[in-house]
């Protein structure tokens, strides 16, 4: 039988009915572990960062939320902004050559 999101005793285990708050928390909070699992080098860390501010900045503007958590959150947000920049930054930055496997030839006949 399909779950029903309607019915929390139908639910999968890996479905979940959640408040628009918590909802949005939860999910910057897996964007985070996203981030912070992802390499250097991934083109989409900009991307999740970008997301994880606006995510922030609309949580420390919710009003469900109690006036310290928003502060907290807005600050989280404020530090998401210079991560997002550095992302901007290091993904403008050229990459640098990568070693060869093998000694290029003296010369080329």
């Amino acid at each position: 039988m399909p779950a029903d999101s309607r019915n929390p005793d139908m639910l999968s285990d890996e479905e979940y009915t959640l408040p628009s708050v918590e909802a949005l928390l939860a999910g910057t909070l897996a964007l985070m572990t996203g981030y912070a699992q992802s390499a250097q080098a991934c083109p989409h860390r900009a991307l999740m960062a970008g997301k994880l501010v606006s995510n922030l900045l609309r949580l420390a503007a919710h009003p469900q939320l109690s006036p310290p958590m928003q502060a907290m959150l807005g600050n989280l947000g404020t530090r998401w902004q210079i991560e997002l920049e550095n992302a901007h930054t290091a993904a403008l930055a050229p990459t640098p050559p990568s070693s060869l496997w093998h000694a290029p030839p003296v010369s080329v006949q």
